[in-house]
């Protein structure tokens, strides 16, 4: 598998943006360890790290120092391969509060705030970025029901983001 390409790109535009929008209020009571695993991409705004990605995936583990392995997964198929991105990610506050901050390129953090998580079996969660720019519905499964759309999106818009700019990538 290909490297991303663009992690330069992705760590420019988030070098530096540890903040999250003002709507936006981080779950309290996460657990870590039940966030762990995979997660399905089913709808994120997209930027030009993303652009064109399928079948994209995110999985988390422990890494050796505390913090969190992440590898991001994606078919591209204008180049028929699939690209990989590796960081890591740290508590930005205490260990209970679902905000961290993401690097895939040195120094360089990113937030990474989920502000909606399916408390009971960690089924789902919507994350958001440092501005309303940046949006994600995540799952454990490749599709989710009609239901938890319609209430991503009407939540999201809420909250101030662009849901008429969603993208719904293809997951097999």
């Amino acid at each position: 598998m290909a490297r991303l390409s663009l992690l330069a790109v992705c760590a420019a535009i988030l070098s530096g943006c540890l903040g999250a929008p003002a709507s936006v209020e981080p779950v309290q009571d996460f657990d870590l360890d039940r966030y762990l695993g995979t997660w399905y991409e089913i709808a994120r705004l997209d930027h030009s790290f993303e652009k064109g990605l399928d079948n994209v995936t995110a999985e988390y583990s422990m890494r050796d120092d505390g913090g969190v392995k992440v590898v991001n997964t994606g078919f591209l198929s204008a180049e028929d391969e699939w690209k990989v991105a590796e960081g890591k990610a740290y508590f930005v506050n205490d260990s209970d509060e679902g905000y961290l901050k993401v690097s895939f390129f040195g120094p360089f953090y990113a937030s990474y705030v989920i502000f909606e998580l399916d408390q009971d079996d960690y089924e789902y969660a919507f994350v958001s970025g440092p501005d309303t720019s940046f949006l994600w519905l995540l799952s454990r499964t490749p599709t989710v029901e009609q239901g938890l759309m319609d209430h991503f999106i009407a939540t999201s818009a809420r909250l101030g983001f662009d849901t008429g700019k969603l993208i719904f990538p293809i997951q097999k």
